[in-house]
């Protein structure tokens, strides 16, 4: 079973046409409780043959066309989609806690009106959009708190 945030689940079954390479990757990613990072995907998925983080990278570049991956590009690293929403023609907001790692993502139908309104007085044609917060997340908040 592959666990995605918010308690959702799929199994590596219910994604299409997955090669061996990107059901390894999947599951790694899917396992992790934090972010990864494409190095730590190979150190884990080592023993059963992968060997390059080019063969890692490939993996991730389709999951992340799937939308079952998303790639922090501040951190260069994945983490699983929380579950099938809205965002399949918007943004994913990506909110990421500085201190453990954690990722909360959103979607808001707002915020994709205004940046296709801004690229649409730009004359400019949106194909990627990658919306990252950082900060803290709930529980590392009550901590930093705590210790003041």
């Amino acid at each position: 079973m592959l666990r995605r945030s918010y308690g959702q689940t799929a199994t590596v079954g219910q994604i299409p046409e997955l090669t061996r390479n990107q059901k390894l990757v999947l599951e790694v990613i899917s396992r992790a409780r934090k972010l990864v990072s494409a190095y730590d995907i190979l150190d884990e998925i080592r023993p059963q043959g992968i060997r390059s983080p080019v063969q890692v990278y490939r993996a991730v570049k389709k999951l992340i066309q799937d939308g079952t991956v998303h790639k922090i590009e501040s951190l260069n690293a994945f983490v699983l989609c929380a579950g099938p929403h809205a965002h399949g023609q918007g943004a994913a907001i990506l909110a990421i806690c500085e201190r453990c790692g954690r990722v909360a993502e959103f979607c808001d139908d707002i915020i994709d009106r205004r940046l296709a309104e801004g690229a649409g007085r730009q004359s400019f044609k949106i194909e990627a959009v990658s919306l990252e917060l950082s900060g803290l997340c709930a529980d590392c908040l009550v901590e930093a708190n705590a210790t003041l």
